[in-house]
């Protein structure tokens, strides 16, 4: 999990959050603001300096 993303102490995570289908805000690289796209099939997810992260390509690396 990002620095930026830190659980607060008493907030119960979601289960979509745990099962690793809520796609990421923030750059695991930079910490920067991505910005997201949520489809019917999946998301995507971009950051300005590190590029494009996608739902499916996360999914065939399981």
């Amino acid at each position: 999990m990002h620095v930026f993303e830190s659980i607060k102490l008493g907030v119960a995570v979601p289960t979509a959050a745990q099962l690793g289908l809520e796609p990421p805000r923030f750059c695991a690289e930079c910490g920067r603001r991505m910005i997201v796209q949520v489809r019917p099939d999946g998301w995507r997810a971009q950051c300005s300096r590190h590029g494009q992260v996608d739902s499916v390509d996360l999914e065939a690396q399981r």
